[in-house]
């Protein structure tokens, strides 16, 4: 029993480095810089990231290879642990509606009334949301996450698809 504590205390399931493939990223807007860049700091302060069969802290680098979405994950180090990868289709209508309903927004919040922004921020969530559920269940048995770090990544999934 006291081994198994003693595991518990030593891991540290959780992400302490978010790299992005400069190769998969395309030239962004002000907007799309600033929620990756958002979206990594508030990835890094706090999140929960687990591979099965490995302790943490991990690193991880993402990128974009053959329709996929790929995850390098490795330790404090930044030694390779395990690659994931994920197909891209499940995910591609929920992306490019993000895409539309983000530049509404960003439309809207030069010009329109508080009523209009806050209609289009509820759209904006919803979808976000439901990647991010897209995103937690595609992931299942091979990285662990909870929802907010799930919601995080799939900013950073959109940012990474953005090609401006």
């Amino acid at each position: 029993m006291s081994e198994d504590r003693q595991q518990v205390q030593t891991a540290d399931p959780r992400l302490i480095e978010v790299t992005l493939d400069e190769g998969s990223i395309g030239r962004n807007n002000a907007e799309v810089e600033h929620e990756r860049e958002v979206a990594i700091f508030d990835l890094l302060e706090k999140n929960s990231f687990a591979l099965d069969g490995h302790d943490g802290p991990y690193t991880l680098h993402l990128s974009l290879a053959d329709n996929r979405l790929v995850f390098n994950v490795g330790d404090s180090g930044r030694s390779p642990i395990q690659q994931v990868t994920l197909a891209l289709s499940p995910f591609r209508r929920l992306v490019k509606d993000y895409f539309l309903v983000c530049e509404s927004y960003y439309a809207a919040i030069k010009t329109q009334p508080a009523s209009k922004i806050e209609a289009i921020d509820m759209s904006r969530r919803g979808i976000h949301d439901e990647g991010s559920h897209l995103l937690l269940e595609r992931l299942r048995g091979k990285i662990e996450v909870d929802i907010a770090t799930a919601r995080r990544l799939f900013t950073l999934l959109c940012a990474l698809h953005w090609k401006g």
